[in-house]
């Protein structure tokens, strides 16, 4: 399946390419060691319009191709993957389930404001609920118009970037996922705290929190879809930011591999360019076929999501599974071209690595991958 994108889209995308090469990249390092992404840069990326690219046109932003974001998301990865997650949460994770299931009104209030350059999240994981996520223990008690929210989310991308969230809450209680609710939260709504920072092995410049909802207030006209439905809206959103993850993934493994070329082709050893020894250079051609293979499965998936295909489930578990494990095997071996060099933090080799890692966990562990594809392929 081939994806093409407009010549509008070209051009942005030729943009973003520089931005990522000129600007992010320079950064990368100094982003990783201080664990947070320059104020600068996010503002940069605002007035850039990065923000607007996939937000419909009724509420302020471009409407262009979901297939254009994936494509942005893995250009920005190359560079720097921490950054490609602001992007990525805010509309992957953030606009897509409003876009999806959002009322009207929603819509209409923030919508815009992400167009505008707000940054949302996504917290729905909670220290005993992880993979089973119908389990999770958050309570919505409903008080007249209102839901009094209590509980705790952790491992929130975005945590302190994000001008709002949304989230999931128990509102049934023993109807498993059939009692969840999803809702939005600002991040200064009375009874929520942000409990801890933590703390990463990659990613590192990606602000990941621990949360509190301590009778927090929320009005029903926050609610995403319809009551006791929320497991749908989150089970959808999932669906989507696999597809950015697989994109992430891919960006990793080529800025890596970039990165290892231009080494081998540098450093000598017995006379000669090590990129002059076979064996090195099957490495090579087994780490670029995988990647190329990531790439058709990631950008399949996305043009699937956006035709709304009922095969878009299998597709994007499969492109999430893949590519990620195409980013740690691909970072794995680079670091290896590098010799001793790669295990120093003297060369972004091991930054690519530490990086990839959380590819093949978050969005769904590549475990549960193969059970989604296993269950698509099983009721065909």
């Amino acid at each position: 399946m081939s994806v093409k994108l407009s010549e509008t889209e070209d051009e942005i995308l030729q943009y973003i390419k520089k931005f990522s090469e000129d600007e992010l990249k320079p950064l990368a390092r100094e982003i990783d060691s201080s664990m947070q992404i320059p104020e600068r840069i996010i503002k940069r990326m605002k007035d850039l319009g990065f923000f607007s690219i996939y937000i419909p046109e009724k509420y302020g932003g471009n409407g262009l191709s979901f297939t254009l974001l994936v494509r942005i998301i893995e250009e920005m990865s190359k560079a720097c993957a921490s950054t490609a997650l602001i992007l990525d949460g805010a509309l992957t994770l953030f606009a897509e389930p409003l876009i999806m299931f959002g009322s009207e009104d929603l819509k209409k209030r923030y919508l815009p404001r992400v167009a505008n350059g707000s940054v949302g999240g996504l917290a729905i994981t909670e220290p005993g609920a992880g993979s089973d996520a119908a389990s999770i223990r958050t309570t919505a008690v409903k008080k007249g118009d209102k839901f009094m929210v209590n509980g705790s989310k952790i491992f929130v991308t975005n945590g302190r970037t994000s001008d709002f969230f949304v989230f999931d809450a128990v509102t049934s209680p023993g109807k498993g996922s059939k009692g969840i609710t999803t809702f939005v939260a600002e991040k200064d709504t009375p009874g929520l705290r942000i409990s801890r920072d933590i703390h990463k092995m990659g990613i590192r410049g990606s602000s990941t929190v621990e949360m509190v909802f301590n009778d927090m207030e929320i009005p029903e006209e926050n609610m995403v879809g319809e009551l006791d439905q929320g497991f749908k809206v989150i089970m959808n959103t999932l669906d989507a930011g696999r597809i950015g993850i697989a994109a992430q993934a891919i960006g990793i493994a080529q800025g890596a591999l970039d990165e290892a070329i231009q080494y081998m082709k540098q450093r000598k050893q017995f006379g000669k360019s090590i990129s002059e020894f076979q064996g090195l250079q099957f490495m090579i051609a087994d780490m670029a076929t995988r990647i190329e293979a990531s790439r058709a499965l990631t950008y399949d998936a996305a043009e699937l999501w956006e035709k709304k295909s009922g095969d878009s489930v299998r597709i994007s578990s499969m492109a999430k599974l893949f590519a990620s494990d195409t980013a740690m095997s691909v970072t794995t071996d680079c670091v290896q071209l590098f010799g001793g060099y790669g295990y120093t933090v003297d060369f972004d080799a091991e930054r690519h690595m530490r990086d990839a890692k959380i590819t093949q966990i978050y969005e769904g562990t590549n475990q549960i991958q193969r059970l989604i594809i296993a269950r698509e392929i099983l009721k065909q």
